[in-house]
Parts: C-alpha cells; sequence; structure tokens
C-alpha cells in the first residue's frame, strides 16, 4: 500500500523545512524526503559553517593587526583542524535542533530517503521515496545544487576541495589554487589566506566579482591583494599542472540537483543549465508541482529559500499574493564586506535610465576611524527628484547589517529622505548611511 499525503516536500533545505511545518499547521497531511541532512546548504557547508570558519580568521588578522590597537601580540598561531572543529560543532548544533524537531512529528512526517518521481497517479503523483511508494496531490522540489567541476585535464586525479566538501579537510594547504573568483572563491581566499596558506586566485575574466561594477570589484580584490593573495586573470585553466599546487578548491558556480529527479515522468521542464522553470509563484508548468530553494534558478541565496516557503504558503494555503516580484540583497563576506541591494550603476546604464549617486568614504565616519577600519565607501543610486533608491552598495566593515537600512526604504516604498532626516546614534557606522543620502 503506497502512503497518501496531500503534498510531498522532496529536499529539506531552508524553503522545505518551515513550507512543511506551515502546510501542517494549516491542516494539509504533509510528507517531507530528505535523503541525508536537514538543513540544505546553509547548515551544512554553507553559510553556518563558512560564516564561523571566517569569525574565526578574523580573530587571527585582528590579533596580527595588535600594533593598530597600541598592543603587542607576540605570535598568533593557528591550528587548523581546531578551527574547522569548532565550524563543524557550529553547523551540527543546527542540524540537530532541526532533527530533534521533525524525528518525532506525524505531521510533517519525515522521510530519510532519495525522492524520486515516477509518473501519475490519477490526479496526483506517483513518488519513489527510498524503497516505499508515495502518492501525493501536490509535489515541491526543495533539491538544491551542487559544486560544478569543469573539464579540466587532471582535476579528477585530485583530492580537490569544493564548497561542499571544504568541512571535511582538516589539513591545511601549504599553497591553494582557488579556480574561480566569485563570492565563494573570494570568501574562502582570504579565509585560507588569514588561515597561513598561500593563495592564488585564477579567473576566466579580466576581473574578480563579475557581476559587480568594476569599481567595487576592484576594490574588493585591492583589499585581498593587500593580504598577499595573488590573482591570475583572463585565464583559461586547460590542466591542473597550470596551477603549481595540487590543493585546489574549485569555485566555478553550481548546477541544480536535478538529473535524478524524475521530472521526465511528468513532463516537467528544465532550462538549457538545468534548473526547473518556475513562474512567479514558483509554479512549474505542471500544475501540481512546485519548485523552491536554489534548484528553480534565479537569486540562490538562503534568504530567498526561505522567503520562498512564504510564497508558497501564501499560494497553497492563502490569497496567493505573495510571489518572487520582491527586492532580493545579498552580501559577500569577505573583509571588509559588501552589502548590496538593488540595480548596480551599468544595469542602470543599460536600462538608459537616469539616476543620481550619492557616495560616502568610510574614513570620514568617526566610528570607523575608531576602529582602525576605515577602508571602503557606501554608494547609493537614487532617482533624480523624488530621491527614491535604485540600489546601493555597502563596502566597508559590516556592510551587511548596514545595508538593511536600505533595503527596509526601499521596500517600503519610501525616499531616502527618511533616512537623511532622522536621528542616527553617534558614535557608530550607521552615522555613514545617513551620511551618504545627505
Amino acid at each position: 500500500m503506497a502512503d497518501r499525503f496531500q503534498v510531498l516536500i522532496i529536499g529539506g533545505g531552508q524553503a522545505g523545512i518551515p513550507l512543511a511545518w506551515a502546510l501542517a499547521k494549516a491542516g494539509k497531511t504533509v510528507a517531507l524526503a530528505e535523503r541525508k541532512y536537514l538543513g540544505g546548504s546553509c547548515v551544512n557547508f554553507g553559510c553556518t559553517p563558512t560564516k564561523a570558519a571566517i569569525a574565526s580568521a578574523r580573530v587571527a588578522h585582528l590579533a596580527r593587526r595588535g600594533r593598530d590597537f597600541g598592543l603587542i601580540i607576540p605570535t598568533v598561531e593557528v591550528d587548523f583542524p581546531a578551527v574547522i572543529d569548532r565550524a563543524q560543532g557550529v553547523a551540527l548544533e543546527s542540524r540537530r535542533s532541526l532533527d530533534k524537531g521533525l524525528e518525532n512529528s506525524d505531521n510533517p512526517k519525515l522521510f530519510r530517503a532519495h525522492a524520486r518521481l515516477a509518473g501519475r497517479s490519477g490526479e496526483a503523483f506517483q513518488v519513489l521515496v527510498g524503497d516505499r511508494e508515495v502518492i501525493a496531490d501536490q509535489v515541491v522540489l526543495n533539491n538544491g545544487t551542487r559544486s560544478r567541476i569543469p573539464p579540466i585535464a587532471g582535476l579528477a586525479n585530485l583530492r580537490y576541495i569544493t564548497a561542499d566538501n571544504w568541512l571535511s579537510r582538516t589539513e591545511l594547504p601549504e599553497h591553494l589554487a582557488i579556480i574561480g573568483g566569485g563570492y565563494i572563491g573570494c570568501e574562502m581566499a582570504q579565509f585560507y589566506r588569514r588561515m597561513g596558506s598561500r593563495v592564488t586566485v585564477w579567473q576566466h575574466s579580466d576581473r574578480i566579482l563579475e557581476r559587480e561594477d568594476a569599481e567595487i570589484s576592484d576594490a574588493i580584490q585591492r583589499f585581498l591583494e593587500a593580504e598577499e593573495i595573488e590573482f591570475q586573470l583572463d585565464t583559461t585553466i586547460e590542466s591542473v599542472g597550470q596551477l603549481g599546487t595540487e590543493d585546489v578548491f574549485v569555485a566555478v558556480g553550481r548546477r541544480p540537483n536535478t538529473d535524478d529527479l524524475g521530472l521526465e515522468t511528468v513532463g516537467v521542464e528544465r532550462d538549457a543549465h538545468g534548473y526547473v522553470k518556475i513562474d512567479k509563484r514558483l509554479a512549474t508548468n505542471v500544475a501540481g508541482i512546485w519548485a523552491a530553494g536554489d534548484i528553480r534558478g534565479g537569486p540562490q541565496f538562503t534568504h530567498t529559500s526561505w522567503d520562498d516557503y512564504r510564497i508558497l504558503v501564501s499560494q497553497m494555503t492563502g490569497d496567493g499574493k505573495r510571489t518572487t516580484e520582491r527586492i532580493v540583497p545579498y552580501a559577500v563576506f569577505t573583509d571588509p564586506e559588501l552589502g548590496r541591494v538593488g540595480s548596480t550603476e551599468r544595469e542602470l546604464k543599460e536600462q538608459g535610465r537616469p539616476y543620481e549617486e550619492k557616495r560616502f568614504e568610510m574614513k570620514r565616519n568617526g566610528k570607523a576611524r575608531e576602529l582602525s577600519e576605515p577602508e571602503g565607501f557606501i554608494q547609493v543610486l537614487l532617482e533624480p527628484g523624488s530621491g527614491n533608491i535604485l540600489g546601493a552598495a555597502c563596502l566597508c566593515a559590516d556592510a551587511a547589517e548596514l545595508v538593511h537600512m536600505y533595503v527596509d526604504i526601499m521596500n517600503a516604498g519610501a525616499s531616502s529622505h527618511v533616512i537623511r532626516d532622522a536621528i542616527h546614534i553617534h558614535p557608530t557606522l550607521a552615522e555613514a548611511v545617513q551620511s551618504a543620502v545627505t
């Protein structure tokens, strides 16, 4: 006998878990299938452990800068296995919390097995979950992505590192070659360098972080070069022999986990890169099948995955008003950080849209100087006349926090004048957010 549910969610990531609980609370019978670990990439190898590791690296960096604060710290020794162990512990604590909530629940019901669509059962869907058959009226795909591995000669013979497995490597590389100068590549380059590795970043284009305006990507490269991180730009890697080391971190992007999902059995469409095609409601071309999280393409962030769950709750149990028509901020957790929201200058120029640029150098902010963190700037792009924010970039200490003031104003449909006319506490970095629009 097949198990029957109103909704089956495949994948226990940042959209799948809260969605399962919300739908069950709304009265639906819900199953959640996860073949490995609950929490998705964020908890298990992404946001949670990487930011824990980056925090350790920052402490080491600050200790080496002791003289900037009038302190003499004779030596700074890195215990790399202990750094990795701490990051693993933070991830494990988060995962155990998720496990505890679902393992004793009947609704939602957790199945720890690989799930694969197997066709129709009348108007419902047949899904093979491990060795059992599940019939579901609706299916939500939340399978996520994995590291994309380029066809480089000799790479398969190396024990290379990726964003998926870095947490299992407790040996600190003497010289690490990072293939890819994107967000993951830059964050991990700084982490390993601060741990003590020599680091070289290899990038196919003529600059890192190529989606950003050149001014921003160039500034971040300068910050990283100041820490003796090397860059090889505009370079095609044909063989691992070019890299000069056998310790390689591959960070050239992600690929969706759609190749063993059985999408063809019900006719779910994918794009040229394998991502599930969805509309603004997160609905696929097959009625009753939805997609959430990184598998649906578009912005691949934990916070967009989490918001996807809110969209699906709206679509499946609410008024259907919440969609992917949303303002999506993001951050690059280098040091200094980059916090971004809205359009870049390049995008506005390509659109032929007029804008006014406002800018504030962080070296003019009192708190930044007091913290010995004067690097970077804040740039705000405004609509002429109204003062509405079209885009903002904070490249400075705590940028991922500061940018949220612009995010909230944009979501409220308010003018930057609201920030300009407010009173901010002195001395704070937040004063720079105001200074940038004054």
